[in-house]
């Protein structure tokens, strides 16, 4: 079930009432209901999907009682590989097999051995990379011993199948969203309206920006031989803002859902291309995914400890293994080593914690070293987005190639530039309105303290260039539903 579908603007509604004036006489009796609706909501794609996310919940739940009765600090890391080998084994077969496969196959016959290599037919399970995660925190958390094992399988199934964030994040850490499944929940007016601000403001995002940007995006990538190196750098924004206005944009939707019922969940986008370097953007992109790199990858293997080599080698292996989680294709490991090659030169000069605080904190404009520092940076995440978006390496290279040819000089030209220019003007509205919301949680969240008429004038305005704006001609899914 997806965030801008008439199912879930059906099912939302119906799930808030039933929660809160039906299954509030307990807590085992609310986390029930909740395990019972995020698998009608995980279900809803396809219900050979609930086996997989059963079974990997029922392991992983004995895989830390057993962690938690045993001692011995050997069996103890044999206990845990049974966890991570399952985890990522599940993640491996559905979303990488035939990607190995294939590359295999193409790597012998580079060699003069050609063979046919065999590949499998299987359904990628939504979301499958993201509830793996989730439960992996579960697991090595209670292996450090920063968690205790829960005895609760109720629990902890509702902490897995939490339907705001299942299919898509943000990925929860263990000892921040498990421990909430055992707090008495009490509705809270202010913290439902402030949920409900920023679901409009996430399906704002994916209906208006991101799915009208997704129309010229397509447009240009897919003919993008046809086309000038204006033109592809244009679609390249287009793309830029697509993924943005997609992502950010459901996660403020399962951020303030999961406000609704009383979680709190971690905040995943904090306006990235505000950012003035690319150590500062990927603070501020995909935090949740980001931070569990850094915390159960990146550091294990020294972080920027040790020697030139060994930071270089870390800072290729947290990108390249971030690519390829997003992906089974050469383009997204692409992707991930250009943006390794961007983070070197910041963290082997010791600037990549320079710029943590927001930019232009005390004033209403950037100055122009500011301005120059997010424009770069933004072309830098654009040049990289071409890879993400690319159906192949070697697509992504002929697209860059042409952008950097004469014809970058031209006029852009292709169908509907009305409807381009349009949706430019938009863009140029939303980015005020993010920078004007850049200290907040959310661009909207400032709302709050306004006047009451004043601020529901603002969110019933919202609602309407919504309806007015959006893309409704084409359903487009989440990007990261594929991932």
């Amino acid at each position: 079930m997806s965030f801008n579908s008439l199912d879930f603007a059906i099912f939302l509604p119906i799930v808030f009432v039933l929660y809160w004036f039906v299954t509030n006489r307990s807590l085992r009796l609310q986390n029930l209901f909740l395990i019972a609706v995020g698998y009608v909501f995980y279900g809803w794609w396809d219900w050979r999907f609930l086996i997989l996310l059963f079974s990997s919940s029922f392991i992983d739940y004995w895989v830390g009682r057993w962690l938690g009765r045993e001692t011995d600090d050997r069996k103890r890391r044999w206990i845990l590989a049974i966890s991570l080998t399952v985890n990522l084994g599940l993640l491996g077969f559905f979303k990488y097999f035939n990607f190995f496969a294939e590359s295999l196959a193409g790597a012998f016959t580079l060699l003069g051995m050609p063979f046919e290599p065999t590949t499998l037919r299987v359904i990628l399970p939504v979301g499958i990379s993201f509830y793996t995660f989730q439960e992996m925190s579960y697991t090595i958390e209670v292996y450090r011993r920063k968690l205790d094992p829960t005895k609760d399988f109720i629990a902890f199934m509702a902490y897995v199948s939490f339907f705001p964030q299942l299919v898509a994040g943000p990925i929860e850490r263990s000892t921040s969203l498990l421990p909430q499944f055992f707090a008495k929940r009490s509705f809270d007016y202010e913290k439902a309206l402030d949920g409900c601000r920023q679901i409009a403001w996430g399906l704002f995002k994916k209906i208006v920006i991101a799915d009208r940007c997704a129309i010229y995006a397509n447009l240009i990538f897919d003919e993008a031989g046809s086309f000038s190196g204006s033109t592809l750098l244009l679609g390249a924004i287009f793309f830029a803002f697509q993924i943005y206005g997609d992502f950010s944009g459901y996660s403020d939707i399962a951020i303030g859902t999961a406000r609704l019922f009383g979680f709190n969940l971690r905040r995943n986008f904090a306006f990235p291309y505000f950012s003035r370097d690319i150590a500062e953007f990927w603070r501020r992109w995909h935090i949740s995914l980001t931070s569990w790199f850094r915390d159960y990858l990146y550091i294990p293997l020294g972080g920027n400890r040790g020697g030139v080599w060994k930071q270089v080698r870390n800072t290729f292996i947290i990108f390249l293994v971030s690519g390829l989680w997003h992906g089974a294709n050469w383009t997204f490991l692409a992707w991930g080593a250009l943006n390794a090659i961007y983070f070197l030169p910041i963290l082997l000069s010791g600037r990549n914690r320079v710029n943590l605080d927001t930019v232009a904190e005390r004033r209403a404009l950037p100055t122009l070293k500011e301005s120059g520092q997010m424009l770069l940076t933004f072309l830098l995440v654009v040049l990289g987005w071409i890879f993400f978006r690319a159906d192949t390496f070697s697509g992504a290279l002929a697209y860059i190639a042409r952008i950097f040819s004469p014809s970058i000089l031209s006029i852009p030209k292709f169908p509907d530039r009305i409807g381009a220019f349009y949706t430019l003007l938009i863009l140029a509205g939303f980015v005020a309105a993010e920078w004007a919301g850049r200290r907040g949680q959310y661009a909207i969240e400032g709302l709050a303290r306004w006047r009451r008429l004043p601020r529901w004038a603002a969110l019933f305005a919202l609602v309407i260039c919504t309806y007015w704006l959006g893309n409704f001609g084409q359903k487009i899914e989440f990007i990261y539903f594929q991932f």
